[in-house]
């Protein structure tokens, strides 16, 4: 197992990516840093309580709710500026069972795109991606997702096993776990090689992946208590270099 998955500060972000090609950050380090107080992260949370039913499910599931947004970041320019709303696209070669064709979710709220945690994630993410590889102009994709499990109906948050994005970085953090057990994250090379595995656990606990070198997936989710419901609730951030995906 490699010796990236410890607390890591904001600093050595860069090297532990730029090193092994990916990093965990653990997330009250990362709050801290950050300086995002409990109200603001309790109100970003709730609004995974609002999303909508995925109705993209090649294999027919109803686990998974969704909001979706995108931004452009232009290099020497700060910031990311919220594009306008548009189909999300994997290619069958990232995504063999949801992708070749245009996914329209509902769009992640304005307050929540203009709040404080999204903004500072967005921005650790900006400074991160521009030293790696600099000079380049950034699309960027946020994800919201809900996985949800049953007594007998265990929830997968991603279906498409391990896999690259089709992006350049990849910033997944944990919003909440209730009731749940399962959902390993795993980190693989090109090879199937796997390189880690970890679960995130707490409020802001972050993995950041290079996209192009190492690949991701998270093991199926089910009820610790059968009796209770039972959710993952996620954060994705992708940076793409220059255009849109495709």
């Amino acid at each position: 197992m490699s010796t990236v998955l410890q607390q890591l500060p904001t600093e050595p972000l860069r090297e532990a990516v730029g090193g092994h090609g990916f990093a965990l950050l653990r997330g009250a380090a990362l709050a801290a840093r950050l300086g995002l107080d409990g109200a603001a992260l309790d109100e970003f949370a709730a609004s995974w309580g609002r999303l909508e039913v995925d109705g993209f499910m090649a294999d027919g599931g109803r686990y998974r709710r969704r909001r979706h947004a995108n931004f452009t970041a232009r290099w020497g320019t700060p910031g990311h500026a919220r594009g306008p709303h548009r189909a999300h696209f994997q290619a069958v070669a990232h995504n063999a069972l949801n992708g070749g064709v245009d996914r329209w979710f509902a769009p992640v709220e304005p307050a929540v795109a203009e709040g404080a945690p999204l903004r500072a994630l967005l921005d650790l993410g900006r400074r991160t991606v521009d030293a790696l590889t600099p000079g380049q102009d950034w699309f960027v994709e946020m994800h919201q997702f809900r996985i949800e499990a049953a007594a007998g109906m265990p929830g997968y948050p991603t279906p498409e096993g391990v896999h690259h994005d089709g992006v350049d970085y990849v910033l997944i953090g944990m919003i909440a776990r209730l009731n749940l057990a399962g959902g390993e994250t795993l980190v693989a090379d090109d090879a199937g090689a796997e390189l880690a595995r970890f679960t995130l656990l707490d409020r802001l606990d972050t993995a950041f992946l290079d996209d192009r070198r190492v690949m991701h997936g998270v093991t199926p989710v089910q009820p610790a208590d059968p009796a209770l419901p039972s959710c993952r609730d996620v954060l994705v951030l992708t940076w793409k270099r220059g255009g849109v995906l495709g």
